[in-house]
């Protein structure tokens, strides 16, 4: 796929998720058949920029091109100099987030909540595109502020005119959060109604979902979230399917044990000890889920401390089961 500039493997995009899509996560992704992910939030409050967290967040060593950094903010001028600091800092893209419905983020008017602001958002857009020509923004938006102020169409087309050079739309509103179904009628509406790539998000779980999404909305590529947590193999399972219509075997448990080994030591090397236990902890929860005996081996897992006892811990459960025997699948929260 040909996007802003850069060849991709596919049209498959990792979705921003705070806590999640660290550079580990990032690198495994890509690793596994997706085409391009994207960085955790990282804040546009400059005080922040030397913190552990933040810095973690802009470490992008090694990463496979391009390099997409989500930066997250309310204030034009913050929001520019967030973008010029991390291009400074390799970044290749700049994501601009309007998508997150958290109320950390939306009580400050970040995020989702700058929907309801259409003339700030132009200010914001303008801003960003204006201080970083050479790279491309993009945005991460929901479609709308609630179910009565489905207003991506008209932001989409802002944005188009600010500059924006792609979209990517999650199919519920702000108001929504996670609950009920992603409607794909709002995609599919700005997709008529802009010229820049617009890529669709919000439960693609499985290969004939993300076909499904992208004929119905014929959008320019999916961006999957919370279906890729323990399951990471899923995009190359969908870039398997869309170029023949055949579905991969699932993963055997040995295959899993291997990528989780794997995962684990990135996390432990990018965080260091003490952080990368605790990182890694919710991990090892989402890969074994569905498996028999996983909330106990789970319960036992968290009151372990240190990488040698959770890296045994996790071999114990993993050896316990039948090697060649492929785990089942579990439809994503």
């Amino acid at each position: 796929m040909h996007y802003l500039g850069f060849e991709l493997r596919n049209n498959l995009f990792v979705a921003p998720m705070a806590g999640v899509t660290d550079r580990p996560f990032r690198q495994l992704c890509k690793k596994l058949g997706a085409g391009l992910a994207v960085s955790e939030m990282v804040t546009s409050n400059s005080l922040l920029y030397g913190s552990a967290k933040t810095r973690r967040r802009a470490d992008h060593t090694g990463e496979v091109e391009p390099i997409v950094v989500q930066i997250a903010g309310a204030d034009p001028a913050m929001l520019a100099a967030a973008a010029r600091y991390n291009v400074e800092r390799g970044a290749q893209i700049i994501d601009i987030n309007m998508g997150c419905p958290a109320k950390k983020v939306c009580n400050v008017m970040a995020g989702s909540a700058l929907m309801q602001n259409e003339r700030l958002v132009a200010q914001i857009l303008e801003a960003v595109v204006k201080a970083v020509p050479e790279v491309p923004v993009t945005l991460k938006m929901r479609t709308g502020w609630n179910r009565e102020n489905k207003n991506a169409p008209r932001i989409a087309k802002i944005a188009e005119e600010c500059g924006v050079r792609a979209i990517a739309i999650h199919g519920r509103t702000r108001a929504d959060q996670y609950r009920g179904e992603a409607e794909y009628d709002t995609i599919a509406l700005v997709k008529t109604r802009v010229k820049i790539p617009v890529i669709a998000n919000g439960d693609i779980t499985t290969p004939e979902k993300a076909k499904f999404v992208l004929d119905y909305t014929q959008a320019d590529g999916v961006m999957i979230g919370r279906a890729a947590q323990g399951r990471p193999w899923l995009f190359r399972e969908i870039e398997h399917y869309l170029k023949t219509g055949a579905i991969l075997p699932a993963p055997t448990f040995a295959e899993i044990h291997a990528i989780l080994r794997e995962h684990l030591t990135d996390l432990y090397a990018f965080y260091g000890e003490e952080t990368g236990v605790k990182i890694a902890r919710k991990h090892i929860g989402w890969y074994t889920k569905g498996i028999p005996g996983a909330a106990r081996f789970r319960q036992w897992m968290n009151q372990l401390d240190g990488i040698e006892a959770q890296l045994a811990a996790t071999d114990e459960f993993f050896l316990s089961q039948p090697a060649n025997d492929a785990i089942p699948f579990m439809e994503a929260a």
